[in-house]
């Protein structure tokens, strides 16, 4: 659990990113390159992107293990939110921020010899890690940028509003499933049980394209505090753009978007409805109609049904029609 302590002052100063941050999708699209999960929204990319990886990437791979913590100082708070703006800054990391990030991660597991040298601030060894973000980037993240930023910019506009019509209180409700408001503490679903106590400082939200489950900050809590959490997703988001309005033209829009909401993960009638925007017998509707085609099953959990994808619905998803 990842419980984070608020001040008034902290809720004043909270703010949502107007950006995506190019570091944060970097270093966590490629925990989205190496693990099979979320195949419904990310395989199509990871089947595009893998193969375009440069051979520096094992760069960033042995910085950013399958699971767990990464090196903090691949994620620098900058004014700006550029992919230059992170470069610098990174290439900007004190050697004590190297060496103390370094030695965390080598608490659990083993770092191979190169790293050395970036621990002890060598410029070259820096300039090689920042060459290789920029490298990683560029083949494997900017094809999608646009899209990328659309799809954030569209969740941003639905937290401003929300922050119009509840407060920021009913933001961080709302920012992920296990999110539990209590003045003064926001309790997350987290991997590990960790206290953030802002101290005046707020906090920055930034949702994430790439971050998937259970959100994430930063291990070291003496940095500027920032939150980073997963937005919902349609799959089929980097196909291109014929392959991506086929399925609606196929099903409709709004049966593509609950066979889409469905495809995230197993959810019931309600949920359905509350991930598509629709109401709750257009939910029902539409799902029944996609169990008569064969897209998903039902059954009954509680005083509930519970939809879940099947496999002929995961291909229409990952490829349209044919």
């Amino acid at each position: 659990m990842l419980r984070i302590h608020f001040t008034p002052e902290d809720l004043a100063r909270t703010r949502i990113s107007t950006a995506p941050h190019p570091m944060w999708e970097t270093l966590l699209s490629l925990y989205r390159l190496r693990r099979r999960t979320g195949e419904v929204v990310f395989a199509q990319w990871r089947r595009s992107a893998g193969p375009q990886a440069p051979a520096d990437t094992r760069l960033l791979t042995d910085l950013v293990p399958p699971s767990g913590y990464a090196a903090d100082f691949l994620t620098p708070v900058t004014d700006g939110l550029t992919l230059a703006d992170g470069l610098e800054a990174l290439r900007r990391t004190p050697r004590r921020r190297l060496s103390q990030d370094l030695s965390v991660l080598a608490g659990a597991r083993r770092l191979p010899s190169w790293t050395t040298a970036l621990a002890e601030g060598r410029p070259e060894a820096v300039t090689r890690l920042a060459d290789a973000v920029e490298q990683y980037f560029e083949a494997c993240l900017a094809p999608y940028w646009t899209r990328i930023t659309g799809h954030l910019g569209r969740e941003r506009a639905r937290q401003t509003a929300l922050v119009a019509d509840g407060g920021w209180e009913r933001v961080l409700e709302d920012l992920h499933p296990t999110a539990r408001w209590h003045y003064p503490v926001l309790e997350l679903g987290y991997p590990v049980d960790q206290e953030l106590h802002l101290g005046g400082r707020g906090l920055q939200l930034v949702p994430s394209f790439f971050c998937q489950g259970l959100p994430t900050t930063l291990f070291d809590g003496d940095r500027e505090p920032v939150l980073v959490y997963p937005v919902r997703h349609e799959p089929g988001w980097s196909a291109p753009d014929g392959t991506r309005t086929s399925l609606a033209s196929l099903l409709g829009r709004t049966r593509a978007r609950v066979l889409a909401a469905i495809g995230e993960s197993p959810c019931t009638t309600s949920e359905v409805a509350r991930r598509t925007a629709t109401t709750l017998p257009t939910a029902s509707q539409q799902a029944s109609a996609l169990r008569g085609a064969g897209l998903v099953t039902s059954r009954q959990n509680g005083q509930s049904v519970l939809h879940s994808i099947t496999s002929l619905g995961l291909a229409l998803l990952a490829g349209g029609p044919s």
